[in-house]
């Protein structure tokens, strides 16, 4: 006997299967590694950075850090020092040019995004974020049992 998928499996099967291509739909949009988007983009919210909490934000080990910092500052967008407070640690900051750099990349991806979202309502968006606020509650409620 063959089991059928049930509605439940369709659901999941399509939430991670949207929600894989939308983690990477951008980067490959610009033509940029997910991990190089995400590295410009946090200097520039946060500024001057140590590559420790880049390593930890970024969800990536050290030498990819070290690897991708090296690559920026090569390419001018990115400047590094040792940390002034702790010369264990060393901190990266965007150039001028890596700062304009990001602006873009925010830029462009707003209007990604803006484009994702056209023919959807800004009612039909809230009913997704609801739905997906009750999932996060819901799995909470499991992992606590």
């Amino acid at each position: 006997m063959v089991n059928e998928e049930t509605a439940e499996d369709v659901f999941f099967r399509e939430l991670v299967g949207i929600c894989a291509e939308l983690r990477q739909a951008f980067p490959r949009h610009v033509g940029m590694s997910r991990h190089r988007v995400q590295m410009l983009v946090r200097l520039r919210r946060n500024g001057e950075t140590r590559h420790s909490d880049l390593r930890e934000r970024l969800g990536i080990d050290g030498a990819s850090v070290t690897r991708l910092v090296k690559e920026f500052e090569a390419e001018g967008l990115l400047g590094r020092r040792v940390d002034p407070a702790d010369n264990r640690y060393t901190l990266a900051v965007l150039t001028p040019a890596g700062d304009r750099a990001a602006a873009e990349l925010e830029r462009s991806h707003q209007a990604y995004q803006e484009r994702l979202l056209a023919g959807i309502t800004a009612q039909d968006q809230e009913t997704v974020r609801d739905v997906l606020r009750r999932l996060r509650t819901n799995i909470t409620d499991q992992e606590s049992r």
